[in-house]
């Protein structure tokens, strides 16, 4: 795991190894261990390592190819390097897989892509053809931004690491990213919180040489279908099938010349890693939970139930759930956009805990979006007929649901008011649902909104889907990337942790795209499938419990600890107007959670991380 910076300007590179090794310090709890810079007359690139893979010299980047004529940076790990090596032949210098990413691309070129299993973020640069080639992986868990303009690219794996590389960049905000991210919770690709910077979408790469900049999508599960002949398929070989995915996913991503182990919830996803884990492991697995005195809150008996049937050895640490108050200057530091998911909390505290004993865990990341783990998708489902009536009935029937008290209910009438089943799962997605008005009205004719973004998305997906899967598939294209997997990759770098993802090996997600929502949601039982392989290694009474997540307290925060906090910075006018954002309604919604009234504290918490981010911003600039 690593953190990459770069800088290409077709009419000449105008910096120097100082620069680049400048901007790559920015970069450097993503790689304590080594730093390089290299460039030429084109192109400068530098690197910050945390060695997993061939821990000496010979694994140092940038990296040249054995004939001199590619130059890499790499974020990432390409799990069946290995297997490639064999297949490309030739001679080696080292047992990285940085230097077969090099052999791949001068034998296939973008083609080489399609053989790599892995998490990656990296560039290329063609010193006889003056190119450079970037992509990010299929799923999206390795972060690529970029800034273009005239003839030149600056990229990094942070925003950070761009405005150190170029002082002049715009940080002025981008409207169109605002909207979105206020009301998904998340920033989705390509936007950034900035106007000059832009983030490469999975699945995507791009090349830019004197002829200009080009994007292309390189893999794609939007269109893949259910297959129809698996509804008649044995559990027994599905099963079997699946068994065998997750198993060989799992198995590669324990390769490492440094610790490993895995965050443990208790739940089925990562319950089930560990257990693959074991089966390919000659000692007991390394495990870590975080647990909370308060009972609520608190995962840490569940995992430790699993922890002792798999035999792993197990590290948890206690703490109260206002202890995690402590993490919030380093939760403001790392994330160098507006993040709404307070979750990363938790993730940070338990990354910190794992980074003690290990370099590198895997987490169970991805099983709810492939198999259908969160209650929308059985939500949508059941009140898709309503969508068959006449909009004018089903509108009614959500009015008079909505005078009943009861936040359920109202979300009910909130999703039977919207056009369509899409637009009805957007409502459900959305942090902002029912509450209007914090938007200026010239900011709202300019840009779109979460529907908008969910119904155009929702187009290129296979026509024959049903709602559920409609869901799923949109939270594994826009909120899992940019809000899951970013929490995850930030907290972990943050402690420069290495943290892997084996459900989301792209064989399995081609896999989990194919099989019927019959085999994902059965009886009432979410992650159907997935559970009934997890009971095989894990007996069921110890993983069949309400789904906790990991839950931070905001609403209660907003009105105790973080109050006076939360305040100062609604009340700063003149950052609240060059966000074109609305103090008024601002205002009164915090009133409202104030009053407990009603618990709004998920968009309130958003407002706040971004007035509180932009704020910084400001000060520096």
């Amino acid at each position: 795991m690593c953190g990459i910076v770069g800088i290409y300007q077709s009419k000449g590179f105008h910096g120097n190894p100082g620069l680049l090794l400048q901007a790559a310090e920015m970069l450097k709890k993503r790689g304590p261990d080594d730093t390089g810079a290299w460039n030429d007359e084109y192109i400068g690139m530098g690197h910050r390592r945390l060695a997993i893979l061939d821990l000496t010299e010979t694994g140092h980047q940038p990296m040249i190819s054995d004939d001199g004529r590619y130059v890499i940076v790499y974020n990432g790990e390409i799990y069946n390097f290995q297997e490639l090596r064999q297949n490309l032949g030739g001679q080696w210098r080292s047992n990285s897989d940085t230097e077969v990413i090099l052999a791949a691309f001068g034998k296939w070129g973008s083609g080489c892509l399609q053989y790599f299993h892995g998490m990656f973020a990296f560039a290329i640069w063609d010193r006889l053809e003056k190119r450079l080639f970037a992509a990010r992986d299929r799923m999206g868990v390795k972060p690529f931004y970029y800034h273009h303009s005239e003839g030149r690219l600056i990229f990094s794996s942070r925003p950070r690491a761009l405005f150190a590389l170029d002082k002049s960049l715009s940080i002025d905000t981008d409207e169109q990213a605002l909207r979105l991210y206020l009301e998904c919770g998340y920033i989705p690709a390509p936007y950034s919180i900035y106007r000059s910077v832009k983030k490469l979408p999975p699945a995507h790469f791009l090349i830019i040489d004197e002829k200009g900049l080009r994007i292309e999508r390189y893999w794609d599960f939007r269109k893949l279908r259910p297959e129809t002949s698996w509804r008649n398929r044995s559990e027994e070989d599905l099963l079997e099938e699946l068994e065998e995915i997750i198993s060989r996913s799992v198995k590669s991503r324990m390769i490492s010349d440094v610790p490993l182990g895995a965050f443990l919830s208790g739940g089925i996803d990562s319950s089930l890693v560990v257990a693959m884990m074991k089966r390919h492991s000659n000692r007991p697995v390394k495990t870590f939970t975080i647990g909370f005195s308060e009972a609520a809150y608190d995962e840490s008996g569940f995992a430790s139930d699993v922890a002792n049937h798999l035999e792993t050895d197990h590290k948890s640490e206690h703490m109260r759930i206002d202890e995690l108050l402590a993490l919030m200057p380093t939760f403001l530091e790392e994330f160098d956009e507006p993040f709404f998911d307070s979750s990363a909390f938790p993730v940070m505290a338990v990354s910190r805990l794992a980074r003690k004993h290990v370099t590198v865990s895997l987490s169970g990341d991805g099983g709810d979006e492939l198999f259908g783990g969160y209650h929308y998708y059985q939500i949508i489902e059941k009140i898709n007929f309503l969508y068959e009536l006449p909009d004018a009935f089903r509108r009614l029937a959500g009015s008079a649901i909505g005078v009943f008290p009861g936040h359920q209910l109202r979300l009910l009438a909130g999703a039977l008011s919207q056009s369509d089943i899409v637009a009805a799962f957007a409502f459900e997605r959305s942090i902002a649902k029912d509450f209007s008005g914090f938007f200026n009205d010239d900011l709202l004719k300019k840009t779109y909104g979460i529907h908008e973004l969910f119904t155009k998305a929702e187009k290129d997906f296979s026509d024959d889907l049903c709602p559920s899967e409609k869901g799923m598939r949109l939270d594994a294209l826009l909120t899992l990337p940019d809000d899951y997997l970013q929490k995850v990759d930030v907290a972990s770098m943050a402690f420069s942790l290495e943290s892997r993802d084996p459900l989301l090996e792209h064989d399995l997600v081609e896999w989990a795209m194919k099989l019927p929502v019959s085999w994902k949601l059965k009886h009432g039982v979410n992650k159907y499938l997935l559970r009934k392989l997890a009971y095989k290694f894990v007996p069921k009474p110890l993983l069949d419990r309400p789904k906790m997540g990991f839950a931070v307290p905001i609403d209660a925060w907003l009105r105790g600890p973080l109050k006076d906090w939360g305040e100062e910075r609604l009340q700063d006018t003149s950052l609240v107007q060059w966000l074109s954002l609305n103090q008024s309604a601002i205002l009164d919604l915090w009133r409202l959670h104030q009053s407990g009234k009603r618990n709004v504290h998920p968009l309130l918490w958003a407002i706040l991380m971004l007035l509180d981010f932009c704020g910084r911003v400001r000060s520096v600039n």
